[in-house]
């Protein structure tokens, strides 16, 4: 851990700038992409770039909004002593990614790496990632909003963090992990930051960080990179139903949340949530004043689930007006998902535009 005394000799190794990651950055497999590195980001050159590919339902051009993309800030990662991987990609070669896919605005979020650094370190990371994000964000505001960061491991400077990068930086809500060192996010001790986040009417971006316990075990050990395949997943589905059944969503009925991958494997098995209270009710130590599905049905999801069956499913689940769009970039789990919405049988029209965009501008405030 660094402490005070390392901070600015750390913060000036590196230039600042933007990188997008992927989501497993701490275990060294990321593949960043240069978003800014010491210059302010420029839209793509009319002479290299790709016409912008359009998204129409219905004769109507619809503007569409990815709430998954992931990067990194290298001067914030260096406060903490951590080395990002030479960049791949620079702005111009994102953007014209995403006009490829067509996707019009992106909302990027950094996974949290600071939840065990000391108050000061944290601190500093937090003010530099947010003041980047907002920096980088006004450079392009009509391709791409942020979601603020905070130190969720102290509450009360969490609380501070957000309500700066919110209402002093314009970042458009939270991004947090699905725990914190091994504590749920339904420990009364974040109740705070939950307390404040459905004041200032903002969405928080729960994003999984892995089963570390099961890994340490060595249950995810082997073939099939098992500690995010299902490691990720599993985590949000714990995150999610903590919240429901410790009555953290009572207790903030307007809190807004989204959880990525789908909602992990909550959604495809959710009435075994609702089955539990009159089977075992004396397992239910905590009272609920509505059943489990239907907290469940009041959260978000991103449509990053692969097939158009499952899409579907997690639509007549939780509802096609709780679904918006995510890609995960750069992690390649997917470039088509706008086509994945689009070709999905069974929607209407309304609802593609929902998921495509709709649900995510008014969420996030897009103009």
């Amino acid at each position: 851990m660094l402490g005070r005394t390392e901070v600015s000799n750390h913060t000036h190794e590196v230039m600042a700038g933007i990188t997008f990651v992927s989501c497993n950055m701490a275990a060294a497999e990321p593949r960043p992409v240069e978003l800014a590195q010491g210059q302010r980001a420029a839209a793509p050159k009319p002479a290299s770039a790709a016409r912008r590919r359009e998204v129409v339902v219905s004769g109507r051009r619809v503007k569409t909004v990815d709430v998954h993309a992931h990067c990194a800030i290298p001067e914030a990662n260096a406060v903490m002593g951590h080395k990002l991987q030479p960049a791949l990609v620079n702005t111009d070669d994102r953007l014209r990614a995403m006009d490829a896919q067509g996707i019009d605005v992106e909302a990027l979020s950094i996974n949290p790496f600071w939840y065990q650094a000391e108050r000061d370190v944290a601190h500093e990371v937090i003010r530099i990632q947010n003041e980047k994000l907002a920096e980088f964000c006004a450079s392009q505001p009509d391709r791409f909003v942020a979601f603020a960061t905070a130190a969720l491991q102290y509450p009360e400077l969490a609380v501070e963090q957000l309500v700066h990068g919110v209402t002093k930086l314009g970042l458009r809500g939270l991004s947090v992990g699905g725990s914190v060192n091994g504590e749920e996010l339904a420990n009364p001790k974040f109740h705070p930051v939950w307390a404040k986040a459905e004041e200032l009417g903002v969405l928080v971006f729960i994003h999984p960080q892995g089963t570390g316990e099961l890994e340490a075990a060595g249950r995810l050990e082997g073939s099939g990179g098992l500690e995010n395949t299902i490691g990720n997943p599993l985590e949000t589905t714990i995150a999610l139903s903590h919240l429901i059944f410790e009555g953290t969503l009572d207790k903030y009925p307007g809190l807004k949340i989204c959880a990525v991958h789908g909602g992990g494997y909550l959604p495809s098995y959710a009435n075994r949530s609702d089955a539990v209270c009159t089977t075992f009710p004396n397992r239910i130590t905590v009272p609920l004043k509505k059943k489990p599905t239907e907290y469940m049905r009041q959260m978000y999801y991103d449509s990053l689930v692969f097939t158009p069956e499952a899409l579907r499913h997690l639509a007549a689940e939780m509802g096609s007006g709780q679904i918006v769009m995510g890609t995960d970039y750069p992690y390649p789990w997917t470039s088509t998902a706008v086509d994945h919405i689009l070709n999905t049988p069974g929607l209407s029209d309304a609802e593609r535009v929902a998921m495509l965009g709709g649900t995510a501008t008014k969420l996030l405030g897009i103009g």
